[in-house]
């Protein structure tokens, strides 16, 4: 590789993805992540410097390329949390619009702070779409949840609609935690305050990821919580959609 490569640390690829963004997407999770969510389907992807592969932006765009006629929804970047590592994604996603290529970003927005906003605006600049995962309305039940406040999270919220940046929003519903009729108004409300939403993904919480945990030597804390079912995440979303239409038309 070239000296003047940016170099990221990739979890893994995934070609095909079809959750991910508008389209059947390349999608690339990327190592490192500050946030310790209970649920985290992807506790291999925390430590920066542990697992993943070395790879250069020419690369990954060389791997999108041979398979594109399979991903012509284009590239998503997600994680762990992909902004840890801002300056290569801002490099991939410059190097993917200069190909005309669509440009999803995955984010929790947990690391939008005055120090990183340069770096955070840049990959703006090359980004189209941002899928914004808001993991718990209440900063307290936040911090429970997470092992982190939302303040930058609702911040990030804030500046995409100041900037007019298109932002899906992405919710995981789980019992005994978000599965909360105040909480979900409150989120419905905080998104009727912006004006840059597209979509709305309300997730159902499972449990899949229980095996990984005991294979990693970690402990799964929601071990005893049921997953989701498919009537309760229609019921949660239209708990906040009708919340966000309450807030859009008092404001209209």
């Amino acid at each position: 590789m070239a000296k003047d490569m940016i170099i990221g640390n990739v979890h893994s690829i995934e070609t095909c993805g079809t959750v991910d963004g508008p389209g059947v997407r390349f999608v690339v999770f990327m190592q490192g992540c500050p946030m310790r969510c209970l649920y985290c389907h992807n506790p291999d992807t925390w430590e920066i410097k542990k697992n993943g592969k070395r790879l250069s932006s020419e690369e990954i765009i060389e791997q999108y390329t041979s398979v594109k006629e399979f991903c012509k929804g284009g590239i998503t970047v997600t994680g762990g949390e992909p902004l840890i590592q801002a300056e290569f994604v801002s490099d991939l996603f410059k190097k993917a619009k200069e190909k005309n290529i669509h440009t999803a970003l995955d984010t929790s927005g947990i690391t939008y702070s005055p120090e990183n906003y340069d770096k955070i605006n840049k990959v703006l600049e090359y980004t189209d779409l941002v899928l914004l995962d808001i993991k718990h309305i209440n900063n307290e039940e936040h911090k429970k949840l997470t092992g982190c406040s939302n303040k930058n999270v609702l911040s990030f919220a804030k500046y995409l609609s100041e900037i007019g940046k298109a932002a899906w929003i992405r919710h995981v519903v789980v019992p005994d935690i978000t599965y909360n009729q105040d909480y979900l108004n409150q989120l419905g409300e905080f998104l009727g305050s912006l004006n840059n939403i597209k979509a709305l993904d309300v997730l159902p919480y499972h449990n899949m990821a229980i095996p990984k945990y005991e294979n990693l030597g970690i402990n799964y804390s929601l071990k005893n919580i049921e997953p989701l079912t498919k009537e309760e995440a229609i019921e949660a979303r239209n708990i906040i959609i009708s919340a966000y239409k309450r807030v859009k038309q008092k404001n209209y």
